[in-house]
């Protein structure tokens, strides 16, 4: 067998059943003789963000896979990478590259070296008797530590390159999972029990190791509310009675009422990284930090009581301390706790009541997502958002019930990344309504890849908020570029292009029509047809935003 029909063999041994592509690729063949199914999109950034949700959905169980064309393929998946480096996100990247020969020769495009800044590691195979060994690195370094992305190069003449059947020796290597430091679980343990306001911060590492049950039973164990970071929304069931919401930039009454009126901070599955999408800590909180990552560990915040390990198993060994060490906080307490929680709940939803149900036109965008929120089945759904305005309206009052029901992102926010994620979202849970919420810049960015869903049968929902602005950019920030040359004004008709495209589309004008084209999409997706609506909405500039102090 030649080297990409090694490649080929192993991922039909890891379980592949289908690989994101842009031709031209000498894997793609051997992928498709190997019964893998090749996806190509318009462009390979959406193609990388497909990749990217199929991993997040399967929380790393199943990896999802991307091929890039050598050079320019490569060059133009790069901001894909970008983002799931940022985010942590495990994905294969296997790009084609020049011959060996030809390495090092200007102007040839070195995918190794110019990814390493971007993956978690970054190699080529410079021998196709070495690719069980490389793959094998490929794939424990996917199921170990911090997520993140891992490419394996492909060099033109290393494809076609011969490798003896006793050469392939190939097992698919086991996940790595390590548990904490047993003193610093009993000293974590003890600070939990004496702070009188601890609050929990729930990250995605939660959802990778799929721990919310062992989340949920140490919350109701401390009565500790719990707020998710945005890539870690949908770690704890937000109908919960000890659920604050998420702490993005834009975050709700509940999480900065608690946050700063918290004396401990409890963070699990989490990096603590100081970012816009992200509710600060404020000076003065005593910190627990448990993360499977050392380089996370006094970073951005000084942890007073650090944990290096997988969020299951050091929730489960919390619980076994914190039972061995005290009792649960009394029903009393938690009833406090919980109307407390309840009470500052039931204000910042009045507060914003007016906006989720308002009768304006142009659409308010609140209205679109409280309708959305309250048709859709929120046991049977996933959403996610794009960059700019719709993360900021989205993230706060989307009720998120069960892990992965949510896919939030934002430590890079490139626009049009929601395309993709749906696309990923729905081949990783075919039997869920996938729903990807936009603005008509991100639609601008991306649009064009509807049709890859319509070809490759992949019915999402896709809402375009369209307001035909740039709506996050404030004129402040450029009024002579507005005023004079109307720098944010956007135009286009996107139901129109979606149906061109092949989708189910609609264009939505009047609030009261928002569900009913809810209901008929889903009737188009439910036939197998991608559906578009286009909700035309006023430029919305309030955002659940306060000042921490």
């Amino acid at each position: 067998m030649n080297g990409v029909t090694a490649i080929a063999n192993i991922l039909k041994l890891e379980g592949v059943e289908f690989i994101g592509c842009m031709p031209s690729n000498p894997l793609i063949e051997a992928a498709a003789v190997a019964g893998i199914r090749p996806i190509v999109f318009r462009q390979e950034r959406t193609g990388v963000h497909m990749a990217d949700a199929f991993s997040r959905i399967n929380n790393g169980k199943r990896t999802g896979i991307f091929l890039m064309q050598a050079g320019p393929g490569s060059e133009n998946a790069m901001g894909g990478v970008a983002v799931a480096y940022a985010d942590s996100v495990p994905i294969l990247l296997l790009p084609a590259g020049a011959s060996r020969r030809r390495q090092g020769v200007h102007p040839v495009f070195n995918s190794t070296r110019s990814y390493e800044s971007i993956t978690k590691w970054s190699a080529q195979i410079n021998f196709a008797d070495r690719v069980p060994e490389l793959m094998r690195q490929a794939f424990t370094k996917l199921r170990s530590g911090r997520p993140g992305p891992v490419l394996l190069e492909i060099p033109a003449d290393v494809a076609v390159e011969e490798i003896g059947e006793e050469a392939f020796d190939y097992q698919p290597p086991q996940f790595i999972r390590t548990a904490a430091d047993p003193e610093g679980v009993r000293r974590a343990a003890r600070a939990l029990l004496q702070a009188q306001r601890p609050v929990i911060q729930a990250g995605q590492g939660v959802l990778y190791a799929e721990a919310t049950p062992e989340l949920m039973e140490v919350a109701e164990f401390l009565q500790a509310p719990v707020y998710s970071t945005l890539s870690g929304k949908s770690a704890f069931p937000e109908n919960h009675p000890l659920a604050l919401g998420t702490g993005a930039g834009s975050t709700t009454g509940m999480v900065h009422h608690f946050l700063t009126r918290a004396d401990l901070v409890f963070g699990i599955g989490t990096s603590f990284t100081k970012a816009n999408t992200a509710s600060p800590i404020l000076p003065g909180k005593v910190l627990v930090h448990a993360t499977n990552d050392i380089d996370d560990i006094n970073k951005d915040y000084a942890s007073q009581f650090p944990l290096v390990g997988d969020a299951k198993l050091v929730l489960t060994q919390l619980l076994e301390e914190l039972k061995r060490q005290g009792k649960p906080k009394s029903r009393a307490a938690g009833q406090a706790v919980q109307q407390e929680l309840a009470g500052v709940k039931e204000q910042w939803l009045k507060q914003w009541m007016p906006k989720l149900t308002s009768n304006e036109t142009p659409i308010n965008p609140y209205r679109v997502i409280w309708d959305l929120m309250h048709t859709v089945d929120l046991d049977n759904v996933i959403v996610t958002h794009d960059s700019g305005s719709s993360r900021e309206e989205v993230a706060p009052f989307w009720e998120a019930r069960a892990p992965r029901s949510f896919i939030g992102w934002g430590k890079s926010t490139q626009l049009g990344y929601s395309l993709g994620l749906a696309m990923g979202a729905k081949l990783a849970a075919p039997e869920k309504l996938v729903v990807n919420i936009m603005g008509d810049a991100a639609f601008g960015m991306v649009g064009l890849d509807v049709e890859t869903a319509v070809r490759a049968k992949i019915p999402i929902l896709t809402i375009v908020l369209n307001n035909s602005t740039m709506a996050i950019y404030a004129d402040s920030r450029v009024p002579t570029a507005q005023s004079k040359y109307h720098l944010k004004e956007l135009s286009g008709n996107f139901a129109g292009v979606a149906q061109a495209l092949g989708a189910y589309a609609e264009q939505v004008i009047h609030p009261q029509d928002i569900i009913p084209a809810i209901g008929r999409a889903q009737e188009a997706i439910n036939a197998g047809q991608p559906a578009l609506l286009e909700m035309i909405t006023k430029e919305e500039g309030a955002q659940s935003k306060f000042q921490w102090r």
